[in-house]
């Protein structure tokens, strides 16, 4: 299966393409994937990962994806 993903702020740099955080990018996946392991095939820690939307909708990390799916993925925000 192939979804969209979108990865912003800090986690750009793990964008298997070059641009801008947020540009999106087409990566395959096997039926039955979920969330976790689009991170992990994106060789994001875990922990860098603070909220995963699935079109358009904020999902846990258990979250089983289906082809065509839209993904934003977000680090933790700092700041004061």
């Amino acid at each position: 299966m192939r979804v969209r993903v979108k990865l912003f702020a800090t986690l750009g740099n793990f964008a298997p393409v070059t641009g801008l955080p947020g540009t999106p990018f087409e990566i395959d996946l096997p039926e039955g994937a979920d969330l976790s392991i689009l991170i992990d095939r994106l060789k994001i820690p875990a922990e860098s990962v603070k909220i995963a939307f699935v079109n358009g909708i904020i999902q846990p990390p258990n979250f089983i994806l289906t082809d065509g799916d839209d993904v934003g993925i977000f680090p933790p925000i700092g700041g004061g």
